[in-house]
């Protein structure tokens, strides 16, 4: 067309400088510069040919150039693109300038005058460099691109420098910050899709220049331009990667830059592989598939440049190992390339290739790497970076997996890639979920694996390597927020390590660090659990050469030892003998040093740190001072407790004489010092009160947890050195309390003398408090009981001025006090201290004196403990005190109102309502900090739904009544939120009720009656957790199930918090329940009651529900309880409820439920076979009301042997029972006819062994029927389904009678029905759950069937096909999606432009301006269909890679003629980069079908009337090196999931969006 064009206008004028000058009038349209550039390429071709004009044209085409086009595009560079020329759209503007450079090239080679070249060269290169961000830089790069070709290599060599230079730094700095960044990406893809490319083809100084600024240190992938510069690489790739068969010149070849020589280049791609950005991932493939092909071809050996690291190189080429090397690549890109689809049942069969590329990789002669290490983790990084969390996981674990078949050599970068990516994916929490079918409570399979590759790698290490890498790898730890369930397994896969001394006190700091990180989790027992592993890390891994005892005791002190290091656990034991066998080696702590000790010794060290704690500093002369620090405290107690258990592991049968020499040795100071407490009034305060910290911590720190506590001599030696101090200790602490009393003006010290007694004093009181042996039998009151029931409550301590407060400061603590001072926030925490130790002290003595607690509320005239007979003034300071006290303190006052609120519940009911709301305000505001929120809920149930509290709020039934359900409902809400809320409240109701029901004969659970709805909600609780709180759960059970080898077991009070818990607590509570007694009975009755109208409501809220779903489980669990209850229910009342469990019946249920409604129905006319009458009414119900739901009754039919047991005359019953069935025998339901045939078998089995004579008359149809059945033909549905039903569990195996048991009904029936296994509650858990007792007279085990041995697939239908052949003994990549990339075709010597116009002049069609080029698609049949639908929509041509293709019979089937009517062009891929840049200086808009991150949504973007559709491979998709000779990206919106589309469907969208907007924009111009 162009070409006719231009004839046309030569034709009518042969004066060239008429015609030009005619075209440069007027307005400067994309239409008219277009036509100006035609006309001077023909001009062009005919002063080629010789045949031009010899002077006129080149005067003509100077003009042109000087007064046409040159001001044209300073006008454009000038102009922004979209600005204040509305008639100048950007699409028309890119059209301009690319029509215009096109035309300047043409005029520079007519003019023939290189000066020209250079000068425009010049000009264009300065308004490049002065606007890089401006809109002018896309002029500027038209220009450079048109006139570059013209530059002379040699004058203007260095002119081609600068503007080598420029354009790559340019395309390497598009992508900059702020809001400029867009125009800047915009300006470097065009310089290296136009500029770049004809710089490269000037060769020389140019290519040089250009290699240069890509291969310089500052253009490192570090720099953060990876996609930027492989946008450039691989728009070079030609050049930088020459292919073989284009260029036989060896000489050009050796002179041009080989980039597989260069490491920079291949960090790149290798950085490029790892990319967040698809388009940037494919980039890098592509150069990396191009540099292994020109290496084949070529067939000369390579090695890539010397880098860091003595490894092997990047990239190598040796013709001798040729089909290893391509084999390896092949296999590399392939799996590169896989891994792009991000779908698992894609990607699985790929992942045992991987270990073939390890056995290329390393060298069997020399066990050293062949390749380098770093290509085989760019395929882990993208594995493990995939938002596909199952691919991940696959990558993980088969990375963990390497060393359990292969030993690799040592590597550098495997070390780092540990470190990093590794241990990053290792951070999310959901890798480590049981694998399918792995019993609740088990290891992670994740877990076990990193704890063996770690054990594995590290044992491996270079002795000079463990060292960093461990610190590396703890350091690590600490790098991030972990979640709880990360830290603890990689916590313990550290402390599985070997022991080796690996770690320093930098190593020793990194733990301490790690366990502040796990400080941040909420789940209290995983939390000490890693805190355990941590410290056998520290004991496993530390060189006690380079760390002192001291060092050592300050990270102890970093571990809380209520949650791990507890005395008494195994981890304690593991301690102490760590300590005994290394504590000669310690590097001598400066403590010791100090005092003149040089052999660091653990007793000398204890005994050096207890002497220094004690003795008070040097500047304390005074009484006021301020209080000392708990952490000396804590510190000097542990390290004395640990020095007598080692000192005892030493001598370990020398009894309790040298238990007590060895604490006396230690204690001697401090006892010396309580001693004359009661003496000596001048003693320093900060001695003092530092004597009672440490006495008050040894007292904490020594209670042993477990088992053994009750032998503990320690403990007994410790209570006894103490007992002989009490009256000393308590002489000083009333004496502080008293004193000062009448000062108007406190001091600081007489304030903290008052802090710290009570706190002493609150201590003494929890001691007694918890043995009762110390305690006197008498209630008279003695001083101290008087003290205690004399005080103010709630009396705020006045806080000292700044000045008095700083003056007896420690002169280095000045600055500190003063600011502290200024803050009231400090004394306030004391204040609330000193409120919560005076609840402490009058909680202690409400308990003892609870009997002289008046009932009535009336006050004593003369009390002689006022707070004790004086309740409701004491209630009434206990509700003020909640408002002032924090929820961490509140706890003593929960204890107070426990005593309180049953005597007051009758006298002062708003006063108790008010108190129970304040504290469940409390409560339910507590955060998951668990050790404040668990003991205040476990204080706050037992003083609310106290046994007598419960008995008289249901008696008087008033506001309190109601206040305590809204109360219990809260907490079963709460419970949905905080997992085992509710299990407090359960546990705490069942013991108090059954304590009460075994001191009460009747009328025992009249409280338990009246809350009734505790129970049920009981039974039938379970919340459905979402995937991150089962996965919690799951950890929580496993640690659990570690017992005393996980010290958190033992340190913490086993909550037993999990779901389940609440259920077997009320399960358990039932099962205890007398059926004889009236008030157990009654009670069951109202509970069986309300088990049924739940189920209904369950039905009636949702009358289809899904498996497993909530509806699901809680009618489970209804029918589960009232299995539970059946033994205890009579007739009288299973009367009543008879006709509700039949109707249960025939509702639609899921298969467990069903199973459960008929076993119960089955035990009930067992064991009433009155009720049988109303069973046969129940298959006389219409058939609508029916429908399937028969079958349930047709299955209690098939136990008729076992409901006739016990019935003497079975013959009437058996007739009834054939004639039922048999006429549900002909139904047309194919299930109701199955389950009507077992039946029938199973009665008719009955009847032959009683051999009854009356159903003679009905043996010929029994018989052939069954016959019939039994001998169907074939291996169809039917017969397989026969099968089946005959084999199911609950007509083959199960007994109702001999499998009524707790596990049948919790456990093997759940899982033998497919409930989740969530729902599966092992009998076990009901052993391990103590607070309530096992029922004597229950049946817990099963007897004599075999189905507890069933499994699931014993019965259940399977689709197993043959075995599946292993992946590595398959052809390889056979079963692999193989993407080809096509870079490897022959250049074409056709014609294209002359092909193309022949059949357009053959055809004589009108055709639209639309190209569609389809030469990267390889199938006919797409190619067939996309041809169709050119040909209808009315394309100008369809471009084919072959066009052989429309002989191929799949093309003309799909194209039915269409190749007819429709240019079709070959163009083969390699020539595709040719054919576009043509088509750009046509006028043509280059759009691809491919989605990236600048795509445009197809409804949004308006088609140029001459577009070129570009589309892609069908698996490959557009290659890299065309993506960037695209002017725009094109992707259609898509809804679901599969991620694309087929190309012909893709390019048919495309093609009739075109032709809509086209038929639109000619339909407006219509008049």
């Amino acid at each position: 067309m162009e070409c006719v064009l231009a004839e046309a206008l030569l034709s009518q004028s042969r004066d060239p400088r008429a015609l030009l000058g005619a075209l440069c009038q007027g307005e400067a349209s994309a239409e008219r510069v277009e036509t100006l550039c035609f006309l001077l390429q023909r001009l062009e071709d005919e002063e080629a040919r010789g045949s031009g004009g010899a002077g006129a044209l080149p005067e003509a085409a100077r003009e042109v150039a000087a007064g046409y086009l040159v001001p044209l595009l300073r006008s454009l560079r000038g102009r922004p693109a979209g600005g204040p020329d509305p008639g100048l759209q950007p699409r028309h503007r890119r059209r301009v300038l690319r029509a215009a450079g096109a035309a300047l090239r043409s005029c520079v080679r007519l003019a023939g005058r290189p000066q020209l070249a250079a000068a425009l060269a010049e000009e264009a290169l300065r308004d490049l460099l002065a606007g890089w961000r401006a809109p002018g830089a896309e002029a500027a790069v038209e220009v450079l691109a048109a006139v570059v070709p013209c530059l002379r290599p040699r004058e203007d060599g260095p002119l081609l420098e600068r503007v080598a230079g420029a354009a790559v730094a340019l395309a390497l700095g598009g992508g900059g910050d702020g809001d400029e960044a867009g125009p800047a990406e915009d300006a470097a893809a065009l310089v290296a899709g136009r500029l770049l490319p004809v710089l490269v083809q000037c060769g020389g100084a140019a290519l040089r220049a250009v290699w240069g600024g890509l291969a310089a240190p500052g253009a490192s992938p570090g720099s953060g331009r990876v996609e930027e510069k492989l946008l450039v690489l691989s728009a070079l790739a030609e050049k930088l990667l020459p292919e073989p068969g284009g260029d036989r010149a060896r000489g050009a070849r050796e002179a041009g830059p080989d980039a597989r020589r260069c490491w920079r280049f291949w960090r790149t791609v290798q950085a490029g592989l790892g990319q967040a950005d698809a388009l940037t991932r494919k980039r890098a493939r592509y150069l990396l598939q191009r540099a292994v092909e020109v290496s084949a071809e070529l067939g000369a050996d390579c090695t890539c440049g010397p880098q860091e690291g003595n490894g092997p190189s990047l990239f190598w080429w040796s013709e001798k190992k040729k089909d290893e090397l391509l084999k390896f690549w092949e296999n590399y890109i392939l799996i590169m390339e896989t891994l792009e689809g991000n779908q698992i049942h894609v990607i699985k069969p790929v992942l045992p290739k991987l270990n073939n590329l390890f056995e290329y990789a390393v060298s069997e002669e020399n066990g050293c790497w062949l390749f380098h290490p770093s290509w085989h983790m760019c395929i882990y990084k993208r594995m493990f970076e995939s938002e596909n969390k199952i691919l991940t996981k696959e990558g993980v674990i088969h990375f963990l997996e390497l060393y359990e078949t292969k030993i690799l050599p040592f590597s550098p970068e495997f070390s780092e890639f540990i470190i990093g990516p590794l241990m990053d994916a290792l951070s999310e929490s959901s890798l480590y979920s049981r694998s399918p079918g792995q019993p609740i409570g088990s290891c992670s399979p994740l877990g076990l694996k990193l704890q063996k590759f770690l054990v594995t790698y590290i044992s491996l290490l270079p002795e000079e390597i463990k060292s960093s890498f461990l610190l590396k790898f703890i350091r690590k730890m600490t790098s991030r927020h972990w979640c709880a369930v990360p830290i603890l397994f990689l916590s313990k896969a550290l402390a599985n390590v070997p022991r080796h001394k690996a770690l320093g006190i930098d190593g020793l700091l990194a733990l301490r660090d790690v366990i502040h990180c796990t400080m941040i989790t909420h789940q209290i027992l995983l939390r000490g659990a890693a805190q355990c592993y941590l410290l056998q890390t520290a004991m496993n891994l530390l060189d006690v050469e380079k760390v002192s005892l001291s060092d050592v005791s300050t990270f102890l002190m970093s571990l809380r030892q209520e949650e791990s290091l507890g005395r008494g656990t195994s981890l304690w034991t593991e301690l102490c003998d760590w300590l005994r066998v290394n504590e000669s080696y310690f590097k001598p702590s400066p403590t010791c040093s100090s005092i003149g000790l040089h052999k660091t010794s653990l007793n000398a060290y204890v005994k050096s740190v207890v002497q220094e704690y004690v003795k008070s500093s040097a500047w304390e002369t005074g009484e006021n001072c301020f209080m000392p620090d708990w952490f000396e405290a804590k510190l000097v107690s542990l390290m004395v407790l640990l020095a007598v258990d080692v000192e005892g592991m030493k001598t370990p049968y020398s009894g309790k004489q040298r238990t007590e020499n060895v604490l006396r040795i230690f204690l001697d100071p401090l006892l010396d010092v309580l001693m004359k407490f009661g003496t000596n009034a001048y003693m320093p305060v900060l001695k003092t009160d530092r004597c009672l910290q440490l006495l008050v911590k040894l007292l904490n720190t020594c209670r042993l947890k477990g088992s053994s506590a009750q032998d503990d001599e320690v403990s007994t030696v410790l209570q006894n050195f103490f007992m002989s101090t009490t009256e000393s200790i308590s002489e000083f602490i009333l004496r502080r309390l008293t004193m000062n009393e009448l000062n108007s003006e406190p001091t600081v010290g007489s304030q903290i003398q008052r802090v710290v007694s009570m706190a002493a004093l609150a201590m003494v009181c929890e001691a007694i408090d918890q043995k009762p042996e110390l305690q006197l039998d008498s209630l008279h009151a003695g001083p101290l009981e008087s003290f205690l029931s004399s005080l103010q409550l709630n009396q705020t301590l006045q806080k000292p001025h700044a000045e008095e407060q700083s003056s007896y400061a420690h002169p280095s603590e000045c600055s500190s006090v003063l600011e502290e001072s200024s803050s009231s926030q400090g004394w306030g925490k004391i204040v609330a201290q000193y409120i919560h130790d005076q609840w402490v002290c009058l909680s202690f003595l409400l308990k003892k004196y609870h009997t002289l607690i008046p009932t009535t509320g009336s006050e004593i005239l003369e009390p002689f403990l006022p707070a004790v007979q004086m309740p409701i003034r004491t209630l009434q300071s206990a509700l003020e005190a909640l408002t002032v006290l924090s929820s961490e303190q509140v706890l003593p006052v929960f204890h107070c109102l426990k005593v309180l609120v049953p005597k007051l519940l009758t006298s002062s009911e708003s006063l108790c309502i008010e108190s129970f709301d304040m504290a469940w305000k409390i409560i339910s505001s507590l955060s998951n900090t668990q050790l404040i929120f668990w003991p205040n809920l476990k204080a706050f149930v037992q003083f609310v739904f106290d046994n007598k509290v419960l008995t008289i709020a249901a008696k008087i039934k008033g506001q309190a009544y109601f206040k305590i359900k809204e109360i219990m409902y809260k907490i079963i809400e709460m419970s949905a939120i905080k997992t085992g809320v509710f299990n407090t409240l359960i546990s705490y109701c069942c013991q108090s009720w059954i304590v009460s029901a075994s001191n009460v004969s009747q009328g025992s659970l009249s409280s338990a009656k009246n809350y009734s709805e505790l129970i049920l909600e009981a039974c039938i609780f379970g919340t459905v957790f979402r995937r991150d709180q089962r996965l919690v759960q799951d950890v929580q059970t496993f640690i659990e199930n570690l017992g005393h080898d996980c010290a958190a077991n033992i340190v913490m009070e086993n909550t037993k918090r999990e779901d389940h818990y609440v259920r077997i607590c009320a399960v358990k509570f039932l099962c205890l329940l007398d059926g004889s007694n009236m008030s157990h009975k009654l009670f069951m009755e109202d509970l069986a009651i309300k088990l049924l109208d739940k189920d209904e409501l369950v039905s009636k809220s949702k009358k289809r529900y899904y498996v497993n779903s909530l509806q699901h489980r809680v009618k489970n669990r209804v029918w589960q309880t009232l299995l539970v209850l059946f033994p205890r229910l009579d007739q009288n009342f299973l009367n009543g409820i008879i006709d509700r469990i039949f109707q249960a019946g025939f509702t639609n249920n899921q298969a467990s439920i069903k199973y459960f409604i008929e076993w119960i129905i089955i035990l009930i006319l067992h064991k009433f076979p009155q009720f049988l009458p109303k069973f046969w009414d129940c298959f006389s119900y219409g058939e609508e009301n029916l429908k399937t739901s028969i079958c349930t009754f047709l299955a209690v039919l098939s136990h008729l042997d076992i409901i006739t047991q016990n019935i003497p005359e079975k013959k009437l019953i058996l007739k009834q029972a054939l004639i039922v069935v048999l006429q549900w025998c002909f139904n047309h339901n194919f299930s109701v006819r199955l389950y009507a045939l077992v039946a029938l078998k199973k009665l008719w089995t009955v009847c032959k062994v009683l051999s009854v004579e009356e159903f003679d008359a009905l043996t010929p149809v029994i018989e052939s029927s069954l016959h019939q059945v039994e001998s169907m033909h074939g291996a169809g549905n039917a017969k397989k389904n026969w099968q089946r039903i005959q084999e199911h569990f609950f007509f083959a195996t199960f007994h109702p009678l001999k499998d009524y048991c707790l596990e049948t009904v919790f456990y093997i029936l759940p899982r033998l029905s497919g409930l989740i296994e969530d729902e599966w509650i092992t009998i076990d858990k009901f052993t391990r759950f103590t607070d309530v007792p096992l029922a004597a007279g229950f049946q817990w085990y099963l007897s004599q069937t075999q189905l507890s041995k069933l499994k699931p697939g014993d019965w259940s239908q399977q689709d197993i096909g043959t075995n599946l052949v292993e992946a590595d003994n398959q052809a390889e990549w056979t079963d692999v999606q193989k993407k080809i990339i096509p870079w490897n075709s022959r250049v074409p010597d056709l014609d294209l432009e002359l092909l193309f116009q022949d059949r357009a002049a053959r055809l004589g069609k009108s055709i639209s301006r639309l190209i569609v080029v389809a030469s990267l698609i390889d199938k006919p049949t797409n190619l067939g269909g996309l041809c169709r639908t050119c040909e209808v929509f009315g394309a100008s041509v369809l471009v084919v890679g072959s066009l052989q293709c429309i002989s191929d019979k799949q093309f003309q089937h799909l194209s039915v003629s269409a190749e007819q009517w429709l240019p079709l062009v070959e163009v083969k891929p390699p020539q595709l980069i040719d054919y576009l840049q043509q088509k750009k200086t046509e006028g043509y808009t280059i759009i691809g079908v491919e989605q990236t991150a600048k795509s445009l949504d197809l409804t949004q973007y308006c088609f140029p009337e001459k577009s070129l559709l570009l589309l892609g491979n069908e698996r490959e998709g557009i290659p890299a090196n065309l993506i960037q000779q695209l002017d725009v990206c094109v992707e259609i919106p898509q809804q679901g999931i599969i991620r694309s589309l087929n190309v012909h469907v893709s390019g048919a969208l495309l093609i009739w969006e075109y032709t809509r907007q086209q038929l639109l924009s000619h339909g407006d111009t219509k008049p």
